[in-house]
């Protein structure tokens, strides 16, 4: 599938909202995920995932405090690539991973979603196959991309029963795997439907783990695993992606950053 095909079946939804606590003070006056990695803002990074996913109408996330930012880093999206188009909504308050993909609703326009939080860094070639997948099944399911992981109490973790997803755990005490869930997402259409039905939990946030775990209960989880994965959201991870990306300076050049061309 070109990639024109897969921004007609598939909207690339970029989410880089949040109060971004964890760095502070680093992001006493910034968005978390305008911070640095390498030379680049850590933004690019899934950016480029996305437009070499094959993805150029990209909807960008973000809260009120820090929008502005946000666009005057990013532009149009024609620093990216010729094709390339970002759109902007405003998520009022910090309410959840799955509150702001309900603003992606009248963007998406009848297409699947491919979710991408925006401190996430990945250095793997396994997710094209499976997003080019996901874009033409029928029936449609939802995606979870999973990674192994040394301590994934501080993640939402996968049950599997055999190659299946079962349950997703948020945190869990006792992990049943080490499987944990990345920041990168596939939801069909009937997400927004799904998301109406959440009800917040305890910190008042619409959990993206209930949202996934409602098509866990319909049997329409599917997941892959990679390697490569960085979460750079926290300041020991963030050290670590900052770290990897010094060290392996041929895996991030200009391409990596840009929309391919055909």
């Amino acid at each position: 599938m070109s990639r024109t095909a897969l921004s007609e079946s598939v909207a690339g939804i970029l989410l880089a909202g949040g109060s971004g606590t964890r760095m502070r003070p680093l992001t006493k006056d910034r968005n978390k995920h305008l911070l640095p990695v390498g030379m680049r803002p850590m933004i690019d990074y899934a950016l480029g995932t996305l437009l070499n996913l094959g993805l150029n109408d990209i909807l960008v996330v973000t809260g009120r405090r820090h929008m502005g930012q946000i666009v005057d880093v990013l532009g149009s999206g024609r620093d990216y690539g010729k094709d390339v188009e970002f759109t902007y909504r405003v998520q009022d308050e910090a309410r959840g991973i799955a509150d702001a993909l309900a603003l992606a609703e009248p963007f998406a326009a009848g297409r699947r979603l491919c979710v991408l939080l925006a401190d996430n860094v990945y250095d793997t070639d396994a997710l094209g196959a499976a997003v080019q997948a996901f874009a033409t099944a029928d029936p449609a399911y939802a995606l979870n991309v999973l990674a192994e992981v040394d301590d994934p109490r501080a993640y939402g973790v996968a049950r599997l029963e055999g190659e299946r997803v079962v349950e997703i755990l948020e945190k869990p005490a006792a992990p049943p795997s080490n499987l944990a869930v990345t920041g990168l997402y596939g939801y069909p259409q009937d997400a927004f439907e799904k998301i109406t039905e959440l009800v917040p939990s305890g910190r008042g946030e619409l959990e993206v783990s209930d949202l996934n775990n409602a098509y866990a209960r319909e049997g329409r989880l599917r997941h892959v695993t990679v390697s490569g994965w960085f979460d750079a959201g926290e300041p020991e991870p963030w050290m670590r992606t900052q770290r990897y990306v010094q060290e392996h300076p041929e895996r991030f050049g200009e391409a990596r950053f840009r929309l391919r061309e055909d």
